[in-house]
């Protein structure tokens, strides 16, 4: 009863939500007031920008609070204020939100770090652009450069970022892109977007100084769209969603860059908005001139999420992905976990693989038991070469018991491996040191012995298991055992802090990168108190950090 107190919902037990931008039709009871149907499926980037742009489609306890953000926005030019930065990984000085963080680290010059995240600021920016992106040229210590991504044809860049690097330290961008019609469904025309640059280019382009000014475009001067969806005025039609990104050298083909994306049909006469998803893929030349069309990876699965791609050391693709059952049937929700590997050079995929059966993921449209903010259960997955052969890895967060199918409790940290290409499987085991534990991120360095898996954990807070800590932890790549465990954060984070975000979102993902003995963990927290947009009192308010240790 306490949050639906917290939220104002009178009688507290349906929170229905009328969604007609996006055809979502009334569902059944929630824990909050909060997103149902396909909103609470789509990345929350997505959802929080379809929000901004279409307050219709808003719960109403959030509905208020984005309009009265918009129009202070308006105003917004330089607050001032800031602090030191610390771990702090970004310049802002308004205090608006930035989170789902991703960081690559350029392997031939490791001053070179940039990071992504869907940052709040797009607000403020004319395009209405929110993918943010964050430069430094010693080693992650400091900004030197921010701004936000420009937009594709028109289309805003809308979040969900993924950033890597190749040998040559170009660095690479994918994220969403769409349109924000004054009439007419919000993504009427969107895509999936690539974006190319380098660290001169970057130290060197004029970068985003006020707040209102982040959109720089000679910073990032290759970019196109990979892939396309679009819906007519009835909302119906192809919405594409959560991209994941990699790049690295690929048997005959070169030097390429996979990036994969979820395909939803939308229907507004659904009872959730939608009749099904395709997990895709497309592969393009490393400058960007040349991409093939949609690859379908999932085959006939109806319903499906959260895609990884990994270019393997031996040049193989690695493409994971989760098959969700119940959603669309509104019953209790299971995963199955899958993957498909495609030779080098190769764009054809081998069958699809069954890595588990989950009966107990985060689900969507569920809680932890002690947060408010959205999660699911996203699997990552890399491909190590392991005693002179390719090994699989995959990771993921499960729940240890579902309280009434919803209410995640204890979530744990899973790793499992297959050393036959996805043929079997090893007994997952668990990475997660007890408490809840959620949102893993996997990262491998070429030629190591070791990679890494950070996560959130809850696990710190040992009375309300609410506070929540970055933890990080080296796995043998020969034993698939964890050899060390370390705390990232300093001190605990409380996720319901921010002022304008309450505890809604706080992304669906972190993100880490290894490079020669070194970690660099890329996360959100609250702890900084800012002005927001210039009013009231300093207040906690949330941030992307990077933390660099040593594994």
């Amino acid at each position: 009863m306490r949050r639906f107190l917290r939220y104002g919902l009178v009688g507290g037990l349906l929170a229905l939500v009328a969604m007609p931008a996006f055809g979502v039709a009334e569902t059944g009871p929630t824990k909050v007031d909060y997103p149902s149907g396909l909103l609470a499926h789509l990345s929350s980037g997505a959802a929080v920008r379809i929000m901004l742009a279409n307050p219709s489609s808003t719960p109403a306890s959030m509905r208020g609070r984005l309009q009265q953000v918009s129009r202070a926005a308006a105003a917004v030019r330089d607050s001032g204020g800031g602090g030191t930065l610390g771990d702090r990984f970004n310049l802002d000085d308004v205090g608006l939100p930035q989170n789902e963080e991703a960081v690559t680290v350029c392997r031939s010059d490791p001053r070179v770090v940039v990071s992504g995240t869907n940052d709040y600021r797009g607000i403020l920016d004319p395009e209405q652009n929110f993918s943010g992106w964050y430069f430094s040229h010693n080693g992650g210590r400091s900004v030197a450069k921010e701004g936000l991504l420009p937009s594709i044809a028109g289309l805003p860049s809308s979040g969900d970022p993924v950033v890597q690097s190749d040998a040559g330290c170009h660095i690479y961008y994918a994220d969403l892109n769409f349109s924000v019609p004054q009439n007419g469904p919000v993504g009427a025309q969107n895509g999936v977007g690539l974006y190319r640059t380098d660290p001169h280019i970057l130290a060197s382009c004029p970068g985003g100084q006020d707040p209102d000014k982040l959109t720089t475009p000679a910073c990032w001067p290759t970019r196109k769209l990979v892939a396309s969806g679009a819906l007519n005025t009835a909302g119906a039609g192809h919405f594409l969603d959560k991209p994941w990104m990699d790049v690295g050298q690929s048997g005959s083909a070169g030097e390429v860059v996979w990036v994969t994306y979820s395909d939803f049909t939308q229907s507004p006469a659904a009872p959730l908005g939608f009749t099904g998803a395709q997990i895709k893929a497309v592969r393009c030349t490393a400058n960007l001139t040349q991409c093939t069309s949609p690859i379908l990876i999932s085959g006939a699965d109806q319903d499906i999420q959260s895609s990884d791609v990994t270019i393997a050391k031996d040049g193989s693709t690695l493409i994971s992905w989760v098959q969700i059952h119940g959603e669309l049937e509104q019953t209790a929700q299971t995963f199955t976990v899958k993957v498909r590997v495609a030779p080098p050079g190769s764009t054809t995929f081998g069958p699809t693989r069954v890595v588990a059966q989950e009966s107990n993921p985060l689900p969507y449209g569920g809680f932890l038991h002690a947060n408010d903010f959205r999660i699911a259960t996203y699997p990552k997955s890399i491909m190590p070469t392991v005693n002179g052969k390719p090994r699989i890895y995959v990771t993921w967060d499960r729940c240890r018991f579902r309280l009434l199918d919803t209410t995640c409790e204890e979530p744990q940290i899973v790793l499992t491996h297959s050393d036959d290409l996805g043929a079997t499987w090893s007994t997952p085991e668990t990475v997660s040191a007890g408490g809840d534990n959620y949102f893993p991120a996997i990262s491998d360095e070429v030629g190591s012995k070791r990679f890494l898996i950070a996560y959130y954990t809850n696990r710190h807070d040992s009375v309300f298991h609410n506070r929540q800590d970055v933890e990080l932890a080296t796995i043998g790549a020969a034993s698939g055992k964890v050899v060390r465990r370390q705390r990232v954060t300093r001190r605990s984070n409380e996720t319901e802090a921010d002022p304008i975000l309450g505890g809604f979102f706080i992304g669906d993902y972190i993100d880490v990168h290894l490079l020669q003995g070194r970690a660099y963990v890329a996360y959100n927290a609250n702890y900084r108190s800012v002005r927001v947009l210039g009013q009231g009192f300093p207040v906690p308010q949330q941030d992307n950090y990077l933390r660099l240790i040593h594994d």
